[in-house]
């Protein structure tokens, strides 16, 4: 594959995304499309060929995904694959092309102009749309938006996507005035700003819900003074948005006229009841996939609903938090929350980005799941063919295009000096390939060695400025003593088994250049029994580079930490700081049973007590559940397995040891 196929997936995103409300044939085509692409992409292997290493953020993607169709798949299968429940799962299976897509863009290099003008696109067929109507003599203006143009596309649809094309457009129209593209920039502010007209004059109710929210989300991108103006402009435009909506006015006038909802209204709320009802019932699991449709039936035929739900309501419940549980239980819940909350986890912590592409798709990313989350508060959006895959192409694209941005965005030189201290024994098989990545970055490398047996001290002094050997006071002073040593304006703190990759080295210079924190995490990329884990506690960010100034070490045996002086800032990098943990299992067994012991003795030292072998029980179940589940250790295979349970092993033994010595003081 070549320059013009890069080119043509980047087309094919536009296009699939321009032409989303002209027809939704468009969309499922063009999303097929890159997927294909995105397949050949994998199975050739071209971006693993080329050194590409599978992002964390993209593989968290891939599992929220993923785990999605996996709980419909399951829910569908106990129900007794009923054909309701298959029609369901042909839509969410859809989901599953998340990965070849994000392997296209990633393989064509989108970035925030590819995004920006697929969503301006998306404006402009909106636009188009209206003025296609009105030269039609379709009907008067107003019939034409509260029909929605009356196409083929659900009006609820139509409204909540043209909301979001509207705001994203927004977006990009403030990131072209800040690249100093002056008349692109006014340009799709126009086009978004009347985009946000259309749907808002669409009466499309919870549209009025997700306003206020996504323009709150404009904030980053914004100067303090044109914040306050956008903070006094939100109410002003919510106020007129209301004013003009006469569905919500007649529906908030009959409310308080008459004590009761409209019609729309009452029937959600009827639904949902009925759907609770069915989660009730069975809480595990849900009513399966097609259960809903038939509790639903079962519920009018008894009288115990109105007939009006079979006009409107047997497919969904008009809500995705209801209708996933109704239809699967608490993991459907749980698959709808991840869907939600990992992408937004990912966009969320790049909001306040330096690197203005990277902040502007991290706007447009958090834009796309929270209006989603609130759309999804009134209607099924997920059970809707137009609304998922817009779902799946607008994140694909938006996530590929973020993670491509913040690893061009690194490009700065940095003035200060760096200093790089390592403590070892017996490190002559990780030493000299650790100071070779430690001068990406460092001016100065300080070498402490605590009575090596083997070549590392010799190995040290080819690659380190400063090579010592002393005694073994413990992992915290030793690390003191190194730091001591330091001359830098910054310390990076290294132990033997870890190396500085390329991009991170890039990161840190670029960061150092104009330093936005006091001190940097470094994410842990463990590589362990052949294979790279990336979460789990091997997922941890430690801290490892900071201002030299006023920063100390604990005096710990192990697990020392640094103390950094109250009031300053620290953030986590990207970049991956390999660590090679253990070399075999035998050094995992011998290294996992020292800091084991090390732990019981530091607790005894500082005065803790254990008095039952329940305690060393309980903790190490409980560090297992955190490292395999709740830090998604399941994700790294079987080799995650096999290190949640030494995790787990080395819990136990160390407050099991910590028995073992206040048995002996008593």
């Amino acid at each position: 594959m070549t320059t013009p196929s890069r080119w043509l997936i980047a087309l094919l995103f536009c296009f699939g995304i321009g032409g989303a409300l002209l027809s939704s044939r468009i969309l499922a085509a063009t999303t097929l499309l890159i997927a294909i692409a995105g397949m050949v992409i994998g199975y050739r292997k071209i971006l693993y060929n080329n050194g590409w290493d599978k992002p964390k953020e993209l593989r968290l993607l891939h599992f929220a995904f993923w785990f999605f169709v996996l709980v419909s798949t399951a829910s569908w299968a106990l129900e007794g694959f009923s054909y309701e429940g298959g029609k369901t799962l042909g839509t969410h299976a859809r989901f599953i092309l998340l990965w070849p897509l994000l392997l296209a863009f990633t393989y064509a290099r989108i970035g925030a102009t590819t995004v920006f003008v697929g969503t301006a696109l998306l404006s402009v067929s909106t636009l188009a749309l209206l003025m296609a109507a009105l030269i039609s003599g379709s009907g008067s203006v107003e019939q034409l938006l509260n029909g929605r143009f009356g196409g083929g596309i659900n009006p609820i649809s139509f409204g909540n996507i043209a909301l979001l094309g509207g705001m994203i457009t927004l977006t990009g129209g403030i990131y072209f005035l800040h690249i100093q593209r002056q008349l692109t920039g006014f340009l799709l502010l126009f086009l978004g700003a009347a985009t946000l007209a259309v749907a808002m004059l669409s009466q499309t109710r919870s549209n009025l819900v997700a306003l206020p929210v996504l323009l709150l989300l404009l904030m980053p991108l914004l100067g303090k003074r044109l914040r306050i103006v956008l903070a006094i402009a939100i109410p002003v435009i919510l106020a007129g948005a209301l004013i003009s909506n006469d569905r919500m006015a007649d529906s908030i006038r009959n409310l308080v006229q008459n004590h009761n909802p409209d019609l729309g209204i009452a029937i959600r709320f009827e639904v949902w009841g009925q759907a609770w009802q069915m989660f009730s019932e069975n809480p595990l699991t849900g009513a399966g996939l097609g259960g809903y449709s038939r509790g639903i039936e079962a519920a009018v035929a008894s009288g115990q609903a109105p007939e009006v739900l079979l006009q409107c309501c047997t497919g969904h419940a008009h809500s995705d938090f209801f209708n996933v549980a109704a239809t699967s239980g608490i993991s459907g819940i749980l698959s709808w929350a991840l869907l939600l909350l990992i992408p937004l986890a990912l966009f969320g912590r790049h909001l306040f980005s330096t690197h203005k592409p990277s902040a502007h798709l991290a706007v447009t990313g958090t834009m796309i799941s929270a209006g989603y989350f609130l759309f999804g508060l009134t209607e099924a959006t997920f059970n809707r063919t137009l609304f998922l895959t817009f779902y799946l192409l607008s994140i694909s694209g938006v996530a590929a295009a973020l993670v491509h941005e913040l690893s061009a965005s690194c490009t700065g030189r940095r003035s200060v000096k760096v200093s790089a201290t390592i403590i070892t024994k017996n490190e002559e098989h990780h030493i000299a390939d650790c100071l070779q990545s430690a001068r990406l970055v460092a001016d100065e490398i300080i070498v402490l060695d605590s009575g090596s047996t083997d070549r590392t001290v010799e190995i040290a002094k080819q690659y380190a400025d400063i090579v010592e050997v002393t005694d073994w006071p413990g992992f915290g002073v030793q690390k003191q003593r190194a730091l001591e040593k330091a001359t830098g304006d910054w310390v990076l703190s290294l132990d033997a088994d870890e190396r500085i990759t390329p991009e991170l080295g890039r990161e840190i210079n670029h960061r150092l250049a104009a330093p936005d924190a006091d001190a940097y995490k470094l994410p842990w990329a463990v590589t362990i029994y052949g294979a790279r884990l990336d979460f789990g506690r091997s997922g941890r960010a430690p801290l490892r580079l900071f201002r030299r100034e006023g920063v100390s070490f604990s005096d710990a045996l192990v697990h020392e930490r640094i103390l950094i002086p109250k009031g300053r800032k620290t953030r986590t990098l990207r970049g991956r700081l390999t660590h090679y943990t253990h070399r075999d299992f035998g050094h995992s067994l011998e290294k996992s049973a020292k800091y084991a012991w090390l732990g019981s003795l530091e607790k005894h030292r500082r005065g803790k007590k254990n008095r039952t072998m329940i305690y060393p029980t309980v903790r190490g179940v409980l560090t297992f559940i955190q490292v395999y589940f709740i830090r998604f250790g399941f994700l790294d295979g079987a080799v995650g397995y096999l290190t949640a349970v030494t995790y787990a092993q080395v819990t136990f033994n160390k407050y099991a040891g910590l028995w073992t010595l206040h048995r002996k003081d008593s």
